[in-house]
Formats: structure tokens, C-alpha cells, sequence
């Protein structure tokens, strides 16, 4: 127990059988219990696991019959941390990139209150850049960048980060059969957590690479999926949060920002149709241009001033 309170640690596992021992016999004895879910693994995870469990009580052993993805085995895990009563779930990977040194710093916000959900930070230390493989960073940078203007958590950065403690409150008020189940899970969490008015916090934490991890990731494809993910995510806050639950003008904002954003566009490719093809630019087609641009402009950041203001009481 950490403070007085019952600790999960919900360890999603796909190919992890190089990996695994060492995340379990790292673990914090304060954590309470260890729940590993296996997403259909093709090598011997299951097996690795099973021949721990006779020397770690705490262990239980989920198997997954197809595979889910990660959002898919986390929500398994905080299923198992609803139903058996446990008052804070952290998720840490199977391939052990999570230092359990920094698990206390985790827990202190959610386990005092101040918040319902922190998570690490790995882009706070100057050190990041460097262990951090580029490619990776300059993604994660700018869907960041993006899981802020669609979450609501202005304060909060490194979107991907998996590193996360959830308390009692939060476990039971998401349902977890909604989440969404592959890498854009991170990014999901945190629209529904932000539409149920819960706080959310960062911590610094260790960015842990080059350890024997094998990455499933695919920069170049998930950087879509994700940003078509978080354009949708964007919309049902807007519709759930702003609309259906508790109206906001800040949403006229946002949609004659986007109207005037598709405007511009439009009368900007004009301007360069009518150079290419006559060699001069119409000067009421110019002015109409900079004109719109500057309406998506003021509108759009209206718009994300506003949501700023109405989600400042979540910032811990």
C-alpha cells in the first residue's frame, strides 16, 4: 500500500518473454497486486509469466483470446483494478522502459488528492532529446502540440507517455469498453477524462530506451492514424462537453474559426489561379484572402483562450 492505499500495477504484455521478469522482480513491494494481460502473444510471454507466478504471489495472469492492441489491455487491467476494489492503478509496459524509481512521484498526486490522474513527462528533463531516438520526439512534439488544442490539458505535455496512476474516482466514473484500444489509447484517456472534469497532472519522469525493448511502433503510419484519431476526439469533446452537458459559445468560436479557416484556403488557391493565369492578382480576391485569414485566426484563438479559462480549474 502507498499511503494507506491499494496500488495495481496493470502491465500490458505483447512478446515481452525477454523483458517481464525483470519488470515483476523490480516492482515496488508497495504495489499490491501485478496484473499482467497477455495481448495474444507468438512467443513464450505466457509461459515466462506462469513459471513467475509460484515465486510472485502478486501476479494475476489475464490472457487475451485476440489481440486488442495496448488500449485494449490496459482497459482489461483497470477493469480488474475497478472490480477488485483497488484505490489507484498504474500502468507500466511490459518491456520495462518504466523506471520504478520514478513510480512514488506518480502516485503522490493521485494518492493526496491534488489529482485523478498523473502522468509522466519524459519531455521535462534536458536529457530528453538525446536518449529519446529523434524521429520518435519530433513525433511525439507535435502530436503533444495537437493532444492539447483536443483534450482541454493546456498544461499538459508528452501525450504518449504510458506512464500513468489513476485513482478510485476516475476508474469508476470511465467506461472502459469505450477506450479506444491501440496506440492512440494515451491520447483517448485524456479527452474522456477532460469531458468528466477530472484532474490531470505531468511528472518529470526517465525516458528509458535501448534496454532490449523491440517497438511496434511505426512513426510514419501512426502519426495519422493518431491525427485523424484526435480530430475526431476534438469534435465529440466540443459535442459532449460544450454542447450536450453544459453549453459554451466558445463553440461558435471554434466552428466560425474553422469556416473562415476553409475560406481562406479557398481564396488563397484562387489568387494563385488567377497569377498563374492572367499574371496579376485580383485586389478584392487579396483582401477577401488576408481578410478571412485573419478572422480563422482571431476566431480560433478566442476559441482555444476560452476553453483554456473553462478548463483552468483542472490544473493541479
Amino acid at each position: 500500500m502507498y499511503h494507506s492505499q491499494t496500488v495495481c500495477a496493470v502491465i500490458p504484455c505483447y512478446n515481452e518473454e525477454t523483458q517481464i521478469e525483470k519488470v515483476v522482480a523490480t516492482m515496488p513491494a508497495y504495489v499490491d497486486a501485478l496484473v499482467l494481460i497477455d495481448d495474444v502473444s507468438t512467443d513464450a510471454t505466457v509461459e515466462k509469466i506462469q513459471t513467475l507466478q509460484p515465486a510472485f504471489s502478486k501476479v494475476t495472469l489475464i490472457q487475451h483470446t485476440e489481440n486488442q492492441g495496448v488500449g485494449g489491455a490496459i482497459a482489461s487491467g483497470y477493469k480488474w483494478a475497478r472490480d477488485n476494489g483497488m484505490d489507484m492503478a498504474v500502468v507500466m509496459a511490459g518491456d520495462g522502459q518504466m523506471n520504478p524509481e520514478d513510480l512514488p512521484a506518480l502516485l503522490e498526486p493521485v494518492a493526496t488528492g491534488r489529482a485523478d490522474y498523473s502522468k509522466g513527462n519524459r519531455l521535462f528533463t534536458g536529457e530528453a532529446f538525446r536518449k529519446i531516438p529523434t524521429i520518435r520526439y519530433l513525433g511525439n512534439s507535435f502530436l503533444s502540440l495537437m493532444t492539447k488544442i483536443t483534450s482541454g490539458y493546456w498544461n499538459i505535455a508528452d501525450s504518449q507517455s504510458g506512464y500513468t496512476v489513476i485513482n478510485k474516482k476516475a476508474l469508476h466514473t470511465i467506461d472502459w469498453d469505450k477506450m479506444y484500444k491501440r496506440y492512440g489509447q494515451p491520447n483517448d484517456i485524456l479527452v474522456r477524462l477532460n469531458v468528466e472534469n477530472l484532474k490531470v497532472t505531468d511528472v518529470p519522469v526517465e525516458p528509458v530506451y535501448n534496454i532490449g525493448e523491440k517497438s511496434g511502433i511505426r512513426i510514419h503510419k501512426v502519426i495519422f492514424t493518431i491525427g485523424w484519431l484526435l480530430t475526431k476526439l476534438f469534435f465529440w469533446r466540443m459535442k459532449e462537453k460544450y454542447i450536450i452537458r453544459d453549453f459554451h459559445p466558445l463553440v461558435f468560436f471554434y466552428f466560425l474559426g474553422g469556416f473562415f479557416g476553409g475560406c481562406t484556403i479557398l481564396l488563397f488557391l484562387r489568387v494563385f489561379v488567377m497569377w498563374y493565369l492572367t499574371g496579376h492578382i485580383p485586389a478584392i480576391n487579396a483582401l477577401a484572402a488576408m481578410f478571412s485569414f485573419m478572422s480563422a485566426s482571431q476566431f480560433s484563438l478566442f476559441a482555444m483562450w476560452f476553453d483554456m479559462e473553462a478548463n483552468k480549474n483542472l490544473k493541479v
